[in-house]
């Protein structure tokens, strides 16, 4: 069975797999909001969603990476929150948004059924936001896994912010993974120099190969102020990796059929 994507900008993707339908980090805010992410660290948003929120219709359940940071769940996604089904998130997250989500532990499962029956088991995985030790200052994060009957080249992989380190790793020695979606940016910010807080294109070549995805399809890669590596660059990076005919760049708005 195949897996339509719709990528409404950032990391915001809608995913139906059969009549479910799921929704990664909801961003809705218009372009020119602004943000504080802490510790002196901020960004202003530069594109509007290619979708608006009023329009995405119904969800079955949010996919949650993290809730502390605006780029992932702004002030439009925070709102759209209750409407959906069920919201998948951290630990963290859950005590945050006080009853609204149910928080996973990395390598814990939930399932997801439709009503015509379809059954999509969700397992959280391991990410980290930033360099060694800054899970104190960005907060906790997590990706996804998702598996469900008729994959033909293996499991849909989600990363949420994260560089590359021994957690992805890690999703590679446990899984074959058919479909990696891989949040891109090369996060960094003035206040700590040379530091990252996403993949550049570099890392997530070495992640794709590590995995040994099938198809790969960068996400939260351009529209704010704070992402650092464009679209073009990451390109070369993936030409040098030698992966370019794995890369998939979905259109904004336009839903996609991606094979499982």
């Amino acid at each position: 069975m195949n897996c339509r994507m719709t990528h409404i900008g950032t990391a915001t993707v809608i995913l139906e797999i059969g009549s479910l339908r799921l929704l990664t980090d909801p961003v809705f805010d218009p372009a020119g909001s602004r943000y504080s992410f802490g510790w002196g660290t901020r960004s202003r948003k530069l594109a509007v969603p290619s979708i608006p929120v009023e329009s995405v219709g119904r969800i079955d359940a949010v996919l949650l990476s993290h809730d502390q940071h605006g780029d992932n769940l702004d002030s439009a996604g925070r709102a759209f929150l209750p409407k959906a089904g069920r919201v998948l998130t951290t630990v963290s997250a859950e005590r945050r948004l006080r009853g609204s989500a149910e928080g996973l532990r990395v390598w814990s499962s939930v399932e997801l059924q439709s009503k015509d029956g379809l059954r999509v088991r969700v397992t959280a995985t391991p990410a980290r936001h930033g360099p060694p030790c800054s899970r104190l200052i960005v907060g906790d994060v997590i990706g996804f896994i998702l598996e469900w009957d008729g994959q033909k080249h293996g499991t849909l992989y989600i990363s949420g912010d994260t560089v590359w380190f021994d957690g992805v790793a890690e999703v590679a020695r446990r899984h074959k993974v058919g479909t990696a979606l891989l949040h891109l940016g090369g996060v960094r910010f003035p206040i700590s120099g040379p530091l990252r807080y996403t993949f550049n294109g570099a890392e997530a070549a070495r992640a794709a190969l590590a995995l040994q995805a099938r198809t790969v399809i960068p996400i939260h890669y351009e529209g704010w102020t704070h992402f650092r590596e464009t679209r073009s660059q990451s390109e070369k990076a993936f030409a040098a990796a030698n992966i370019s005919d794995r890369v998939l760049w979905l259109p904004p708005g336009v839903p996609t059929s991606v094979e499982a």
